[in-house]
This record gives C-alpha cells, sequence and structure tokens, in this order.
C-alpha cells in the first residue's frame, strides 16, 4: 500500500509537474506571440507615422514652391510697377511740353493777329497822310 501511494503521489506529481510545464510553454507561447504583436504594431505605427509626416512634408515643400512663386512673381510686378510709373511720368512730361507748345502757338497766333492788325492800321494811317 506504502507502494500505491508512492505511485498514486509520484503519477500526481507528475501530473501537476507537466501541468506546470505545460503551462509555462502557453505562457511562453503566449508572451512570444505578444511581443510578435506589439513589434508589428510598432512598425505599423511608425510606417503609418512615417507615411502621414512624408505627405505633410510634401505638402509643405509644395507650400514653399508655391510661396516662392509667389514673391518672384510679386517682384516682376514692382518692377512692371516701377517701368510703368517711369512711363507715366515721361508721357505726363511730353503731354506738357504738347500742352505748353500749343499755348505758344495760340500766342503766337494771337501776336501775328494783333501785328496784322497793327500793321493794316500803320498802313491805313501811312495812306490816309499820302492822299492828304
Amino acid at each position: 500500500m506504502d507502494r500505491s501511494k508512492h505511485v498514486d503521489g509520484y503519477g500526481l506529481e507528475a501530473s501537476l509537474i507537466q501541468i506546470i510545464n505545460s503551462h509555462n510553454s502557453s505562457s511562453l507561447n503566449l508572451r512570444q506571440s505578444t511581443e510578435k504583436a506589439k513589434k508589428d504594431a510598432i512598425r505599423s505605427a511608425t510606417r503609418v507615422s512615417e507615411l502621414l509626416v512624408d505627405s505633410v512634408n510634401k505638402e509643405v515643400q509644395e507650400a514653399f514652391v508655391m510661396q516662392k512663386r509667389i514673391e518672384m512673381e510679386i517682384r516682376a510686378l514692382a518692377a512692371s510697377i516701377l517701368q510703368f510709373g517711369k512711363q507715366t511720368d515721361q508721357w505726363l512730361a511730353a503731354s506738357h511740353s504738347i500742352n505748353t507748345a500749343i499755348k505758344e502757338i495760340g500766342d503766337f497766333e494771337n501776336w501775328m493777329k494783333t501785328m496784322e492788325f497793327d500793321c493794316k492800321s500803320i498802313n491805313a494811317a501811312i495812306c490816309n497822310i499820302h492822299q492828304e
């Protein structure tokens, strides 16, 4: 009977050891699969963040390029405005000169009419003096 208890105890101990080993093995497998899932999740999250950063960087780069183009256009427009301002000043000076010349022509015409009238008056006076 002693031996039957010993065999039963040995069998119970072996069963417990087998259960513990099975538990340890399944815990190890679970830990390994959890660790693998964690690494996969980290890899996926890293990839997603890289894609998001690349996407944002691309949009920022496009905005930067557009800003540079706009700045170049602004400089070109400012140069054109300056050139048109100078040209407008030249046109104003030319039109002022033309107006002055036209006024002088008008003044000259009036002077000529006055001189013609004076010459006719002098001629008439001389004719009157000569006839007397």
